[in-house]
């Protein structure tokens, strides 16, 4: 996407953007232990059959990819009431530095370490992240937040325009004012990669996919959380880091999204799994057991599965751990259709504990 510009007309839509409910973003203190992960998986149970696996991923600010992967075999649109419903609110950090934003692209995932202020817990907020589709890559590499636009309009690049008309788009315009239907959303917050912004979406549901054409998109309510917090100048990193390692109360944990197409490489996807292992040891000097356990490693690697998985000596499986939840009510209802643009959505009636 190119350049927004900020428009002061449309202050009335700014303004009920900020006074919107604030985000369920996921904020954590960072371990101080030697460990490199946050959170802990959950389980609900739906009292609502008119909820979604979106409308649940969304509410625990989970994207579409992790969300689904956590639940194979859930219908998406009809999970159906009583259903037992995995909440993969569990991360593996991304590898240090953990300064300012990490994207870790094949992870879906934003990363933001503030720096904390004195006689605080220094802490990671992180967010779910549609990312781009295919030949549109965002680069990879290091920059930094360059500016910051409240209520951007959108002249639609000639290129971009030109992929609507021959799929078919022949409607699509030319220019988005600002408002909840701007694809650019209602906040955006430019990087020094050019036409790259983190930026809000009128088409939420997206997130966690392949949408953008370069852009990391936020939900609505995800953009007006990070936005106050981030300041211009703020560094960038975006990773292309599909496995990681990580390790908690002495146990080891693999997560490991599916490559990204747009960014090839020599090695394998195993030997990326290897690699992540090997740099992990590395950084975390006696955090992995001896015998390494390499089978375990490329197994897990090998499933592609985003949620962390225990893997070395007697390490318990996924899903006997996920079995031994108790599971807790969710009755929020859902969001409708009335929150797919891009405003934060109104607030909603929370009925159960989550």
């Amino acid at each position: 996407m190119r350049l927004p510009k900020s428009t002061a007309a449309a202050a009335l839509l700014w303004l009920a953007a900020a006074l919107a409910p604030a985000t369920r973003a996921a904020t954590f203190a960072l371990p101080t232990d030697g460990s490199n992960m946050v959170g802990e998986i959950r389980v609900v149970t739906l009292a609502d059959p008119r909820n979604t696996l979106l409308d649940i991923g969304r509410h625990f600010d989970l994207g579409y990819n992790e969300i689904t992967a956590a639940n194979p075999g859930v219908s998406v649109w009809m999970p159906g009431a009583g259903t037992r419903i995995v909440v993969p609110t569990e991360f593996i950090l991304p590898p240090k530095p953990w300064v300012g934003i990490v994207v870790d692209v094949p992870q879906r995932r934003l990363y933001y370490f503030p720096t904390p202020r004195p006689g605080e817990p220094a802490r990671v907020i992180t967010f779910p992240v549609g990312i781009a589709r295919p030949g549109w890559p965002t680069p990879l590499g290091s920059t930094r937040i360059i500016a910051k636009y409240k209520d951007p309009s959108w002249i639609v690049p000639k290129d971009i325009l030109q992929e609507h008309h021959q799929e078919g788009d022949a409607r699509f315009p030319s220019y988005f004012p600002p408002g909840p239907g701007n694809p650019m959303g209602m906040l955006a917050m430019q990087t020094g990669f050019p036409a790259i912004f983190i930026h809000g979406t009128n088409r939420p549901w997206g997130v966690g996919m392949e949408v953008s054409h370069g852009c990391v998109h936020l939900y609505p309510e995800d953009a007006a959380d990070l936005f106050p917090r981030l300041p211009v100048g703020t560094p960038v990193r975006v990773i292309n880091q599909p496995v990681l390692v990580g390790s908690r109360g002495g146990a080891l944990y693999v997560s490991a999204a599916p490559p990204v197409a747009d960014y090839p490489t020599q090695e394998s996807y195993l030997t990326q799994a290897v690699a992540a292992l090997t740099r992990f040891r590395k950084d975390h000097p006696g955090a992995v057991p001896d015998p390494v356990p390499w089978k375990a490693l490329l197994a897990a690697a090998n499933a592609h599965r985003i949620i962390p998985v225990p893997i070395g000596p007697g390490a318990a499986g996924i899903e006997q751990r996920i079995a031994d939840l108790a599971p807790a009510p969710y009755a929020v209802p859902p969001y409708g259709i009335d929150a797919n643009n891009a405003a934060a959505p109104t607030p909603r009636s929370v009925t159960s504990a989550d």
